[in-house]
């Protein structure tokens, strides 16, 4: 078995890689075999990124290697590299665009090589340093091919990705069965299929791509069976195909360490988007952070906390998850029992008095212990394709983050 990746096939609003890799698939000799099908994501600040920064590979075996090659060769000449330099015309996303610049690569052998891939899922790697494959084809591409090849596959997830007809690609309107999307929630092992607060559907994509769903799984017989359930409905428009990959999706494959820090400053800007500075550099809880932005706006300078996130240059990190691990006491006023009165002050060394019944107490100031927190993590509908629940950490003594 030989593997084959494929990335940057798609602009913001146009076409989709995994749909590059299904045709691919469809027209292969009769006599190549296919085997696992894997869906990527990669580093999410790389400059000219893919829409949702995920490339893809597929285990092959053909009969004859020198004749497959050819077939690729041909291949790539015909439908992908046409591709390269394709710019979106819409301006409804605010993104800096870059053109398309699709690579394909095949390793007869794939070696073991996870460094290369959590580079790519943790931080920007350039071209000139991606392993050598037997066979490579265009630009950029290639690096986000490569590192689909050789992610480890360590605890994966599944996703069922369904495309729509073509006549269809050009609209972002969608119509997925809402009784079998319910059903399909309730499959064990399906996740972020819908948004537990709203009920809203959280499978299909908002923008004009071939894509009208992809249900997301522990097992690859559940992603199967939820797809199945799907596409088979009368409410769900037609579709022209779906199929089943391995993923990286919720496996922290991006998340290097826990970083700890103790708070300097809080800044709430516009939004609730809200800055911590601490003596490890700055934090970031964004608006649509949800528990983690309410936490990080009822810091304190003094706490001492951990957070999980990206660097997106140096010294900053975008904050994934937090908690607060050792809260900085806080000092009150004592309260005069009687009158449930905060006492005030008479005077530097004079102690407090009730302000009701003036009774006195040397004890001018009290110590208020704060709880410390559990880890924060963003609402379903904000969170990262690569980021694992929180909730899976309870069942399991695997997980990272504490």
């Amino acid at each position: 078995m030989g593997w084959l990746g494929l990335d940057d096939t798609d602009t913001v609003d146009e076409g989709c890689t995994t749909f590059s890799l299904h045709a691919l698939i469809e027209a292969l000799p009769d006599d190549v075999r296919v085997g696992t099908l894997r869906l990527v994501r990669l580093w999410p600040y790389a400059h000219q990124r893919t829409r949702g920064n995920a490339a893809v590979a597929v285990e092959l075996l053909p009969d004859n290697e020198a004749e497959f090659l050819r077939f690729l060769e041909q291949y790539w000449l015909q439908n992908l590299q046409p591709l390269q330099g394709k710019i979106s015309n819409s301006n409804s996303r605010n993104r800096v665009q870059s053109a398309t610049d699709p690579g394909m690569v095949w390793f007869s052998d794939r070696t073991e090589n996870s460094s290369f891939y959590f580079d790519a899922v943790r931080s920007h790697v350039p071209l000139d340093s991606i392993p050598e494959a037997t066979k490579s084809w265009g630009g950029l591409g290639r690096i986000g091919a490569t590192a689909a090849v050789l992610w480890p596959q360590h605890k994966p997830t599944w996703e069922a990705v369904c495309w729509r007809k073509e006549e269809r690609w050009s609209t972002t309107k969608r119509t997925v069965c809402e009784k079998a999307l319910a059903r399909a929630d309730e499959l064990p092992g399906t996740f972020l299929t819908r948004d537990p607060r709203t009920e809203r559907s959280l499978i299909s994509p908002r923008g004009t791509c071939p894509v009208l769903f992809g249900v997301r799984s522990r097992t690859e017989g559940t992603a199967e069976e939820a797809a199945r359930l799907l596409a088979a409905a009368e409410a769900t428009e037609p579709s022209i195909a779906w199929r089943v990959f391995c993923t990286n999706q919720a496996t922290d494959d991006h998340l290097e360490q826990v970083h700890n820090a103790k708070v300097q400053s809080i800044e709430v800007l516009n939004r609730g988007t809200t800055v911590i500075e601490t003596n490890a550099g700055k934090w970031l809880a964004f608006a649509e952070s949800g528990d983690v932005k309410l936490l990080a706006q009822s810091l304190l300078p003094g706490d001492e906390i951990d957070g999980m996130g990206l660097n997106p240059e140096p010294d900053v990190i975008h904050l994934e998850r937090l908690r607060l691990r050792k809260p900085k006491p806080i000092k009150e006023r004592p309260i005069c029992i009687p009158c449930n009165q905060r006492m005030k002050s008479m005077g530097k060394g004079q102690g407090v008095r009730c302000p009701i019944c003036k009774d006195r107490q040397e004890e001018a100031w009290i110590e208020m212990k704060r709880e410390a927190s559990a880890w924060t993590q963003p609402p379903v509908d904000a969170r990262r394709h690569l980021a694992k629940p929180l909730e899976w950490n309870e069942d399991t003594d695997e997980g990272r983050n504490g």
